[in-house]
């Protein structure tokens, strides 16, 4: 997808989903040939004329103002990660520099460290990179796929460990997935590599395809993982995600852990003894 053809369908994507009412506005009746709001009526809003919103909509970004962007965003009620990402889709891209796939040896050392926290650190294209023992103890035998499927997207969205594993979180956990990927996609539009894994995945899970139509748009942070493991059963995991802005060789490091004193803790010390 071309970076003009994303913006056109972000921004479509953004205005179905808001009705007249949602917005103040009088739905004066007649059929609507598309769902949400009409053209005219998101410039309106924003503030701007119906010719400036329409090119903006058709791709042609590169001249537009912040201040519009701002405009139209409020107007789309986006959150700030969805006014974040429409930023950087309007603009051209700024070079992106091929990512080095070796962990640093330091970060090597720190993932060992975590005897009690599965950690796995993660690539700009959700690439697999580095781990500890309690992380495949926890999310299987990852280490053994072929290098270019060792992601978290094949992970979620082909192994079916994984999604045995999430039960019925696994559409929650797939959908923030794709979602995070969006914003990956906006950081790193230069990226060749995460371009290339986007179509891959498109073609080959039809979940993904489904979610990544929706256009979501959310960074990934804290959030919580009901689990269910083939070994220690019922496992509750917090996870967080934290960026490494200064190493160009990944995005960040991904660490769950247990709450203090809960069965979960005692099965990650059991899963930890293996």
């Amino acid at each position: 997808m071309s970076d003009r053809t994303e913006l056109s369908a972000f921004l479509k994507s953004r205005r179905a989903r808001l009705r007249p009412e949602d917005v103040g506005l009088r739905d004066h009746g007649g059929a609507r040939r598309v769902a949400g709001l009409r053209r005219e009526e998101l410039a309106g809003l924003a503030g701007v004329s119906i010719a400036h919103y329409t090119r903006l909509e058709q791709g042609k970004g590169d001249s537009v103002s912040d201040e519009v962007l701002n405009a139209v965003g409020t107007a789309l009620r986006l959150d700030r990660d969805e006014l974040a990402y429409l930023h950087r889709i309007a603009r051209p891209p700024a070079p992106c520099a091929a990512a080095p796939s070796q962990v640093p040896p330091g970060l090597r050392y720190l993932l060992e460290s975590f005897v009690m926290t599965p950690a796995l650190v993660v690539g700009r294209h959700t690439q697999i990179v580095g781990w500890n023992r309690l992380a495949v103890a926890v999310f299987g035998d990852f280490p053994a796929l072929p290098e270019e499927r060792r992601t978290l997207s094949h992970l979620l969205f082909t192994e079916p460990y994984l999604r045995e594993l999430h039960r019925a979180g696994w559409e929650r956990a797939a959908r923030e997935h794709v979602a995070h990927l969006r914003v990956l996609l906006g950081r790193y539009r230069g990226d060749q590599g995460l371009a290339a894994h986007l179509r891959h995945l498109r073609e080959l899970s039809a979940d993904f395809a489904r979610m990544w139509a929706e256009h979501p748009v959310a960074q990934v942070r804290s959030r919580t993982y009901e689990l269910h493991h083939p070994v220690v059963g019922a496992l509750t995991l917090h996870g967080e995600l934290v960026k490494l802005p200064d190493e160009p060789s990944c995005y960040g490091i991904d660490l769950f852990a247990a709450e203090p004193g809960s069965t979960s803790e005692q099965a990650l010390r059991q899963l930890g003894n293996l």
